[in-house]
């Protein structure tokens, strides 16, 4: 099933966007409507951030605001503005002497809040294992099946979608919203390594990983359900240093 899918995987790996944005990654930004100055801001930084996690404007990269400016129609104040509120958010930074630049992903800060997340959802999924409620295994399971539908058919941002849905069927489950606020927060802060993680051969493990955890769900298995969390999540930590060896040079020291 697993060789299966990644060739599947490998089969519906669209490329066609990735050349675009590699040849011009200021192609993603859309031209804005003339308004208040206030409101060009928040259109300009709404698409930097947007091509920042998706990494169309890749960590390490110089943002050319003169390039931002013409491709958007905005002059240079908002698109200053953003970029302000971007390095704010850590996502860009000021280098003196050369401009602004996308700021490398902080394998140190990923680590942190991977360990939030394991912390917390290791803890999740054995309550949810011991809860037994056959309403939370009907919907793992429905969304377990939809996971394997728009996998095949190539669907990465439906994945995506379907992915967050599952841990969050299982953190619904618990009714602890302060959990759910707090890993809801790390993960977002994850969402520029995700994108790394978004190959075919990712996305296979990580509906065999879901798999896992959801039979030791439906079996009760409560140690055995928060043991495939942590081995899932520790996937993710693996994975991450195997892309700071291939690709440095977006990643900080």
């Amino acid at each position: 099933m697993l060789a299966c899918l990644l060739e599947i995987g490998r089969a519906v790996s669209s490329s066609s966007d990735v050349a675009n944005a590699a040849s011009n990654p200021y192609v993603a930004l859309q031209k804005v409507k003339d308004g208040e100055r206030g409101s060009l801001t928040d259109a300009v930084e709404q698409a930097l951030r947007e091509a920042i996690v998706t990494l169309v404007l890749e960590p390490g990269m110089m943002i050319d605001k003169l390039a931002v400016c013409e491709r958007m129609g905005v002059s240079r104040f908002p698109v200053s503005a953003a970029l302000a509120r971007l390095e704010h958010a850590g996502l860009v930074e000021v280098l003196p002497q050369r401009g602004t630049r996308v700021k490398p992903i902080a394998l140190h800060d990923i680590r942190q809040h991977l360990f939030i997340r394991s912390a917390l959802e290791v803890e999740t999924v054995r309550a949810v294992a011991l809860m037994r409620d056959n309403a939370t295994i009907d919907s793992l399971a429905a969304n377990l099946k939809d996971q394997r539908s728009v996998f095949e058919d190539g669907n990465r941002l439906a994945f995506h979608v379907l992915d967050l849905a599952f841990h969050e069927i299982m953190l619904d489950a618990v009714n602890l919203p302060r959990v759910k606020e707090i890993v809801a927060v790390s993960r977002n802060a994850l969402d520029r390594a995700r994108q790394l993680l978004a190959s075919p051969e990712r996305l296979v493990h990580t509906l065999d990983e879901h798999e896992r955890i959801f039979a030791a769900i439906r079996a009760g298995n409560a140690d055995t359900a928060a043991k495939a969390m942590h081995d899932h999540l520790d996937e993710v930590v693996a994975e991450l240093h195997r892309s700071a060896k291939e690709r440095p040079d977006i990643f900080a020291p």
